[in-house]
């Protein structure tokens, strides 16, 4: 069993749940933060590596023990993606270390290979080309560079996020978005599940509520 999950973004929209859920499924977290302050909790499973994603030695620390990373890192959408390059130092510090399993997030709006999206989604697609142009290219290459890295990993592709908290079913579809919106728990809910699961390595599902 993977016993031991390192979280980069744990205090972000969707990794705040993360930790939570992890534990409350019986695992060890640990949790890499540039504020230890916006930590609103406590528990002996949860320990945390002030540090920066950007940062080769913050990645060392929190990743090094650990059998699986979940990379939820984000960033305001008119900054200068840094996805490629957090996922680069993340993929080859999991080789130095062994670790094979991969788990991320991206948004929605990413077009690859194989999709068939509904003309709805397609527009949708364009439009954030169109207005986040180099935020989608440092995306696809954030892809590329998982395609190649040889882990297993799993790109979860996302809707709208609703910050709260907030239980409803969870919609998987491996070919076009199937609603506009999901709750952050939901989010962590999916993604601890496939710290367990194959089903989705190798593969960008879209999900939803």
């Amino acid at each position: 069993m993977k016993n031991v999950i390192a979280i980069i973004g744990g205090t972000g929209k969707a990794g705040k749940y993360l930790a939570e859920t992890a534990i409350q499924k019986g695992y060890k977290v640990r949790l890499l933060v540039r504020i230890p302050e916006k930590l609103t909790f406590a528990d002996p499973n949860v320990s945390f590596i002030q540090g920066d994603a950007r940062n080769a030695d913050s990645i060392y620390s929190l990743i090094n023990g650990c059998d699986v990373v979940i990379n939820t890192f984000g960033q305001p959408n008119r900054a200068k993606p840094l996805y490629s390059e957090t996922t680069t130092l993340i993929v080859n510090t999991m080789k130095e270390l062994e670790i094979k399993r991969y788990i991320g997030v991206t948004g929605g709006s990413l077009d690859i290979k194989g999709d068939k999206k509904t003309f709805v989604n397609k527009l949708g697609a364009i439009a954030f080309r169109i207005l986040y142009s180099e935020m989608i290219l440092d995306k696809k290459k954030e892809l590329q560079i998982l395609e190649e890295s040889k882990l297993d990993w799993t790109l979860v592709r996302l809707p709208f996020v609703k910050e709260h908290k907030e239980s409803k079913k969870i919609k998987v579809n491996s070919l076009d978005m199937p609603g506009f919106k999901i709750s952050a728990e939901s989010i962590a809910q999916f993604l601890i599940e496939q710290v367990s699961c194959s089903s989705y390595i190798h593969k960008a599902p879209f999900i939803s509520n």
